[in-house]
């Protein structure tokens, strides 16, 4: 009877769920496109993962970026999972792209034709619509990324890493929306963790008090993006897909709101370096008496100038590796 009880709950929760995806498509047909093959794919239930854009406008140059996304996507579908880029384009939140799609938007970084898209910019973006000949763009960050899946039925979303509390969050309040948005919505982040740029125990302590269960792959401490190494422990280790998709629709059944955090640890040789190079920037920054909202700045600029092109073929690594997992 017990076993009866919980499956006529999942399968409640699982009807509510695609009555959400249903009221969506109908009600928001003029802001929201879902391109043909993600919309088959979500009404009959086959597994759909989401990716961001601004990692393709802004994350890398051109044609690197194009690169990246279009293999990020082959990966996906080489393992049967229908590919989501997910992104705003002249005033419609299109949730995936064609191959031209694709190109245009890789090219609309450098060409001023793409605004980073954070949660609260979405209305902006759509209401207000700018007169050009050219398209426009809105690159969805991790948190847009989440709200636009979510509202499109889509559970899971794959990126490079999640922003979080910067260093002397607590005294600037400089904290990233995505942790905002994965208190609110609920979707699966699949991550290489937090740059280790940002305060990243604190950024885990905002995710504690905002009652987001945050997950290791297969490790014990949490992954500071480029290295798989940054002395905090993570708070639950989880050793399959499995293990994920249970600790997800447990969260469904309670009528959790919350998202949920899978990191996973970079494999890629470089990462170390790159990891020396940061903690080496931010011994500098502290004796230079750089501080605030310049800290970042300096420190991109150092890592850039004493890695070579070694964090941009990183930072490619681990997207992939991750939409590997």
């Amino acid at each position: 009877n017990k076993l009866k009880t919980m499956l006529a709950q999942r399968h409640l929760a699982i009807i509510r769920h695609y009555a959400i995806i249903n009221r969506t498509l109908t009600t928001s047909k003029s802001i929201i496109k879902i391109k043909e093959d993600v919309q088959d794919a979500i009404l009959n239930g086959k597994p759909v993962v989401a990716l961001e854009s601004t990692i393709i406008a802004h994350g890398f140059p051109y044609p690197e970026n194009l690169q990246v996304a279009k293999e990020a996507e082959r990966i996906l579908r080489s393992k049967n999972v229908v590919p989501a880029t997910i992104a705003v384009k002249d005033g419609s939140c299109r949730i995936g792209l064609t191959e031209e799609e694709l190109e245009d938007l890789a090219k609309s970084g450098k060409a001023g034709r793409a605004r980073k898209c954070s949660t609260r910019d979405l209305p902006i973006i759509l209401g207000v619509h700018e007169n050009s000949n050219e398209t426009r763009w809105g690159a969805t960050t991790v948190a847009s990324t989440m709200k636009l899946a979510h509202l499109a039925g889509i559970s899971t979303f794959v990126t490079g890493g999640i922003g979080g509390v910067h260093r002397d969050g607590h005294v600037t309040m400089d904290v990233s929306a995505d942790l905002t948005e994965l208190s609110r919505t609920p979707v699966v982040v699949v991550s290489a963790g937090i740059k280790s740029i940002l305060d990243i125990k604190r950024t885990l302590e905002v995710l504690e008090t905002n009652s987001v269960p945050t997950l290791g792959w297969k490790t014990d401490e949490f992954p500071a993006f480029f290295s798989p190494y940054s002395g905090v422990k993570c708070p639950t280790r989880v050793e399959s897909a499995k293990d994920v998709a249970s600790i997800y629709w447990s969260a469904r059944d309670l009528n959790m709101p919350q998202g949920m955090v899978v990191a996973v640890p970079n494999d890629d040789p470089a990462g170390a370096n790159i990891e020396k190079a940061i903690q080496d920037a931010l011994k500098e920054a502290k004796e230079l008496d750089i501080n605030g909202q310049d800290v970042t700045p300096f420190i991109l600029k150092y890592v850039s100038e004493h890695t070579g092109g070694e964090s941009l073929r990183s930072n490619a690594a681990l997207v992939k590796h991750n939409v590997t997992i």
